[in-house]
């Protein structure tokens, strides 16, 4: 009996158009949903593996701001490139690294470098860690970041606790089906950077001598630096830092139900506002000339938390 044969290239375009038929009824998006809870829960269980304690607090570094992790105590370092699933940084000035041990009295999982959408990662990618630390059963977040300086009083060197933030140039990492493990479909963003631990950090610098200033940060997805009529705007609406993270960790943070501290460095003024051109370099000797302050007020926030 004579066998059917079937081209590869009638193969190929079979496959092309199931593809479009399942993106259209939703069995893709739905089928990669279950993938990426089970990507989730896979980085949780490699790194219980390596850690079995439970962990008080997650902390996320950003550019020039990684020293914070070398005055942990008893670190168990873990290379990202060896979480199942993680992203690996690409910026310079994120080690790659997540860090555990003991700071100031608390367990804290540490983030030496993170991931940003600009890096051509999806909004589900950058905000895995968060999953991840939330599937681990941690209930705090610690979040940093080095921006550009918008409001006139916001000079480079000041540390900001954030108190608000503007989202809405950026897609939603909520977007898509929601992931009923960790939250609502609809979360509600009144308090996304919790208003008790803000008050407790104003206090905690208080007692270390750091000073500190609250304000809006506002997202820009990047890479390139914001221009000076897009600062003029968002001054107006609101903003008074700018930057190209935080905000979606915070957001899928808050439909993890954890609280969150976000701290922002001034790093420069941001475009429009002073006679510097914008670069990387100069975000990062800023950072670094902060560090001891930083490190300084970071401790005695997780002594008082």
């Amino acid at each position: 009996s004579s066998k059917c044969m079937v081209s590869p290239s009638l193969l190929g375009l079979f496959y092309h158009f199931y593809k479009i038929f399942a993106n259209d009824i939703g069995y893709n998006r739905y089928g990669g949903i279950f993938m990426y809870i089970d990507e989730i829960y896979a980085a949780r269980d490699y790194i219980q593996s390596r850690y079995k304690n439970p962990i008080d607090v997650a902390i996320v570094l950003g550019s020039g701001l990684g020293p914070l992790a070398d005055v942990i105590n008893e670190p168990v370092e873990i290379d990202y490139k060896d979480i199942p699933y993680f992203p690996v940084s690409t910026v310079p000035g994120h080690a790659g690294k997540l860090i555990i041990g003991e700071i100031g009295g608390k367990t804290v999982a540490c983030m030496k470098g993170r991931f940003h959408f600009y890096e051509g990662y999806d909004m589900q990618k950058v905000t895995m860690p968060i999953r991840v630390f939330s599937a681990l059963g941690i209930k705090n977040l610690i979040v940093t970041n080095a921006c550009g300086g918008v409001r006139d009083d916001l000079n480079p060197g000041q540390i900001v606790i954030i108190s608000d933030h503007l989202s809405f140039m950026m897609p939603s990492p909520l977007r898509g089906p929601n992931l009923d493990d960790f939250g609502p479909r609809f979360k509600d963003m009144t308090d996304v950077y919790t208003s008790t631990l803000r008050s407790l950090a104003l206090e905690s610098a208080k007692k270390v001598n750091v000073d500190v200033k609250e304000g809006v940060y506002c997202f820009f997805k990047g890479p390139q630096f914001e221009t000076p009529a897009e600062i003029r705007a968002f001054k107006t609406l609101g903003a008074d830092m700018v930057g190209m993270s935080t905000v979606p960790e915070a957001i899928v943070a808050r439909h993890s139900d954890m609280k969150i501290l976000g701290i922002s460095l001034v790093t420069n003024k941001a475009a429009g506002l002073s006679n510097n051109e914008l670069n990387h370099l100069e975000v990062m000797e800023a950072a670094n000339s902060a560090e001891e302050r930083l490190v300084k007020l970071v401790k005695q926030i997780l002594e008082d938390m």
